[in-house]
């Protein structure tokens, strides 16, 4: 990984909004000071809400923007596919590599939670991964195959991931305490979003994750897997949150502030995109 490469990782699951699109922006703007590639992928892993139309939108919003891309599902690119519903041998085989080397379990509980795990924490209503309790951990069930079992991630209880984050500095979690065994693998055989994102930043030789603030936690849980799998680790730029009036972190259920609802309007996206823009 000698030569800088970023990425862009939009999930359509609804349309893009101006937090979106100030992270994406500051992304190409460290591609291209680096002199390097960028890579949009669609991470449309979450079956239920992914829809056709927001697809489209991804695509047509982004280039409002400015944001140009070097690979991707529309231009191709030595990685292909760069869809990650197309990708499933790719995760499958790091499921097989963590169970191998005893670095996860099957579980059948807590399915409360189970919904969001294919989709990005940022994502809507989303919130972090609560602290798994460790009801399974301590006597798994029996499983002969994947199917019909969610999988977790035995972390290192008491073990402090540290990094290094480009922008915000020194960066610490402990494991156990600020997060628990996350969940790998779901039982309608989906990968998690921590798992993916790993996997498929390391295929496409990713150097530098360039997302929101509110992922330095998953962080810290994506460090573990690439060590479990010994996967190269990328560097990291944590951006600071676009938020409204109330000081509540924007999500795409904020119509307004939507890139397509923008751009109708025929907003100055360049000016919008301005870090001390309101």
């Amino acid at each position: 990984m000698s030569a800088y490469r970023g990425r862009i990782a939009p999930t359509p699951t609804g349309f893009l909004h101006l937090g979106h699109a100030r992270t994406f922006w500051a992304a190409f703007l460290r591609c291209r000071q680096a002199g390097g590639a960028l890579v949009l992928r669609n991470e449309d892993l979450d079956r239920d809400r992914v829809r056709p139309q927001y697809v489209a939108a991804m695509y047509e919003d982004l280039r409002w923007t400015g944001i140009r891309w070097d690979e991707g599902p529309d231009v191709g690119g030595p990685f292909a596919p760069y869809t990650q519903s197309q990708r499933q041998d790719c995760y499958l085989r790091a499921w097989k590599r963590l169970r191998e080397r005893g670095a996860i379990y099957p579980c059948t509980c807590s399915r409360k939670d189970l919904a969001e795990a294919a989709r990005a924490p940022h994502d809507d209503d989303a919130t972090d991964e609560p602290v798994y309790p460790g009801t399974c951990r301590k006597q798994p069930p029996v499983a002969t195959s994947r199917a019909g079992f969610n999988w977790r991630f035995h972390v290192p209880d008491g073990e402090a991931v540290r990094y290094h984050d480009a922008r915000m500095g020194a960066q610490a979690y402990t494991a156990g305490k600020d997060f628990g065994d996350f969940l790998v693998w779901r039982k309608d055989d989906v990968p998690s979003y921590q798992l993916a994102v790993v996997v498929d930043d390391a295929a496409m030789e990713i150097s530098e994750v360039v997302r929101g603030e509110d992922l330095l936690r998953s962080t810290a849980r994506q460090l573990l897997l690439q060590r479990a799998l010994s996967l190269p680790e990328p560097g990291y730029f944590h951006c600071p949150l676009v938020r409204d009036d109330q000081g509540n972190r924007l999500a795409k259920r904020h119509d307004a502030l939507s890139l397509h609802t923008l751009r109708e309007q025929g907003a100055d996206i360049r000016q919008l995109l301005a870090p001390d823009s309101k």
